[in-house]
């Protein structure tokens, strides 16, 4: 039987023409204002990267403040279940479920360089725990530039000068070494502690220069110290991630538009937004007229003793658990070492 020109024509057509370009909507979320640093000069800047990439064929909402519903706590869950598509986590706040990733945080790990210390993280991850995310899709992982103290009253000069006061910490290994120093930690994720600090549940805590503009420190604190020296008191270790169906189920060009902006360049970027926050967040501390000052070089000394302590009962904890506890410590040193040599 012979089809009608129209017919034949209408079949070459539907062979010939392009499928409408396919769309996708993805909605991530963090906890933080989005005026801090990570969301104005990483998180937005990457949303604009893929939709310009992809062109606009995937639309990258970001919503500060847990909008999308939950906790900063449980924003991993969120993820993995698909209640969002991605987001931003830190897995210390959810203490014990991701303990070799606390080798990164533990006391003067890093650098204060947050861009050399997020290549760090990228090759500790690639080497120790992309098994513990294997149920989320990993886009970039970083860490934040030096851990400062912040405080109402006089700044810290001591260890002596720990006694006695409530600090908020962000980690397990923050408020071990807090405990260490002789203070009292308590430990909340970073939305909480502007509330705190107000109500007087903490005299201060550590967080670092960059969030300090947006939690108003400025107004709720006095002082500002940092340790001696080029390494970072402590640091946190965050992800910046997606659900995993989210990204398979995207077609391959639009996947390779996602891993184009991700892995080590993606995580160098994301620690560079927290360097640039730093040096902002610290003039403005400066100018509102509090004090800014950095410990003598014994008394960080005095700091570094405490905090290798705290290293070697949590290398004891390790084991005690079945993992290799030195091996951790010795591979974030060697991935630390690594990214300082390839930034000189």
């Amino acid at each position: 039987m012979r089809l009608p020109k129209y017919a034949i024509l209408a079949a070459t057509i539907g062979l010939t023409t392009p499928a409408f370009a396919q769309e996708v909507t993805l909605r991530f979320q963090h906890f933080v204002s989005p005026a801090s640093a990570n969301p104005t000069y990483f998180m937005q800047p990457w949303a604009d990267a893929i939709a310009e990439q992809s062109g606009s064929r995937i639309k990258v909402e970001i919503y500060p403040f847990m909008q999308l519903g939950g906790s900063a706590t449980n924003q991993y869950d969120l993820i993995r279940d698909g209640a969002i598509d991605g987001g931003w986590i830190i897995p210390g706040y959810q203490p014990n479920r991701f303990p070799e990733a606390e080798a990164l945080e533990l006391p003067f790990m890093t650098t204060k360089s947050a861009e050399e210390a997020s290549a760090a993280a990228w090759e500790f991850t690639q080497d120790h725990l992309l098994d513990d995310f294997a149920d989320i899709h990993i886009i970039a992982v970083h860490m934040h530039g030096p851990g400062i103290l912040h405080k109402r009253g006089n700044p810290v000069a001591s260890v002596a000068d720990f006694a006695g006061l409530k600090l908020r910490g962000p980690s397990r290994t923050a408020t071990l070494l807090l405990e260490d120093l002789g203070a009292s930690p308590v430990g909340m994720p970073v939305p909480q502690f502007p509330e705190a600090i107000s109500r007087g549940v903490v005299d201060g805590g550590v967080i670092p220069w960059e969030q300090s503009p947006s939690l108003k420190l400025d107004e709720l604190t006095d002082s500002h110290t940092d340790v001696a020296g080029d390494r970072s008191l402590y640091n946190l270790y965050f992800l910046w991630a997606m659900n995993k169906a989210t990204y398979e189920a995207l077609p391959d060009d639009l996947r390779a538009v996602i891993d184009a902006n991700s892995g080590l360049m993606a995580s160098r970027w994301a620690g560079r937004a927290h360097d640039t926050g730093d040096a902002l967040g610290r003039d403005i501390m400066a100018a509102s007229g509090n004090t800014i000052a950095e410990m003598s070089e014994e008394e960080t000394a005095q700091i570094m003793a405490i905090g290798a302590g705290v290293t070697s009962r949590w290398i004891m904890e390790m084991d005690a658990k079945g993992y290799d506890g030195a091996g951790l410590v010795a591979a974030a040193q060697l991935a630390v070492e690594d990214a300082a040599g390839t930034a000189e």
